[in-house]
């Protein structure tokens, strides 16, 4: 089939271009030079092929520990596009039912790719290997993870991000550095013996914790239950979404995340600690956090028996 363009289209696409730059103040011909001298594009310069493929820099000479750091760079990739659908939607003017639905089965399908994804660490890996490497890692920690702080930001009020034990005494509408200084993952990275703070979790306070503040009082107004509440709350299909995307953050895949945890680190008699010194085996389980992105869309049972069904049908 000839694709070709006759003349007469050619001319009606200049004269398009021609009123394109003309309101911009641009010169159109200087514009087609630039096209006439610019290279081909190519695959490998357009993904930056070369540049990611040179990210990946062990600490030791374990052929695993290349799989461990591609797969969390992967993982961030993954949070980075949860981040710009939520970016999109909480900066919406004129949000649609459709919009709206649209950006949330998109960060679902992200979140259940994250969940099956579990498999290259829990199966992909040797443990020996792992459990030689990790010590180079010390004292990061996937804890770190700055971008699924700002997704749980994104995602919900601050009160819902309270430790379960001080989220009665706090209010929605509560004073916010009150809030942030009971976030439910402050105290998953403290020492097991002490209660003090682990240097992994000071290191992350120091870089992040201006920027999840200005974070929380941007999106408090614009988070994706206020939206909800404020144009959605009569949607089945949004509650049907919302319910889903709070499953799979707060509880599939915590659950995929405790089982590979499990799987490196649980040993008899005594659990072997994690690099970042954090307590896994308190922090990860849903059932102890009870995190729920949006708390009006669950039954008090369901509230109550909060990530116990999936625990049973994960571990048995």
């Amino acid at each position: 089939m000839n694709n070709a363009l006759a003349p007469d289209d050619h001319q009606e696409q200049v004269r398009k271009l021609q009123q394109k730059y003309a309101a911009m103040g641009q010169d159109l011909s200087s514009y087609l030079d630039g096209l006439l001298y610019a290279d081909y594009l190519t695959y490998w310069d357009y993904i930056h092929v070369d540049t990611l493929l040179s990210l990946q820099n062990p600490k030791t000479q374990f052929p695993d520990e290349k799989i461990f750091i591609v797969y969390h760079q992967i993982t961030e990739l993954y949070f980075n596009l949860v981040l710009w659908e939520m970016e999109q939607l909480t900066e919406h003017k004129q949000i649609t039912v459709a919009f709206f639905s649209a950006r949330l089965d998109r960060i679902i399908r992200y979140f259940e790719q994250l969940e099956h994804s579990f498999s290259v660490m829990v199966s992909g890996m040797e443990k020996e290997q792992f459990l030689k490497f990790r010590m180079s890692l010390l004292p990061a920690s996937g804890f770190q993870s700055a971008q699924y702080r700002m997704i749980e930001l994104y995602a919900t009020d601050l009160i819902n991000l309270v430790g379960l034990e001080s989220r009665e005494a706090l209010t929605e509408y509560g004073d916010i550095d009150q809030q942030l200084e009971k976030l439910y993952w402050r105290s998953g990275a403290t020492e097991l013996a002490t209660g003090a703070k682990t240097l992994t979790l000071k290191q992350f306070e120091e870089k992040y914790m201006k920027r999840f503040r200005e974070m929380g009082m941007r999106l408090r107004q614009r988070n994706l239950r206020k939206i909800y509440l404020t144009h959605f709350a009569d949607s089945v299909g949004v509650r049907q979404r919302l319910r889903q995307f709070d499953e799979l953050a707060n509880v599939r895949w915590p659950l995929a995340h405790l089982k590979s945890a499990g799987h490196y680190l649980q040993k008899d008699p005594q659990d072997i600690k994690a690099t970042g010194g954090t307590n896994w085996q308190k922090y990860l389980p849903p059932r102890f956090q009870k995190i729920i992105f949006f708390p009006e869309l669950w039954s008090e049972e369901e509230k109550n028996e909060w990530g116990k069904s999936a625990l049973v049908k994960s571990y048995g």
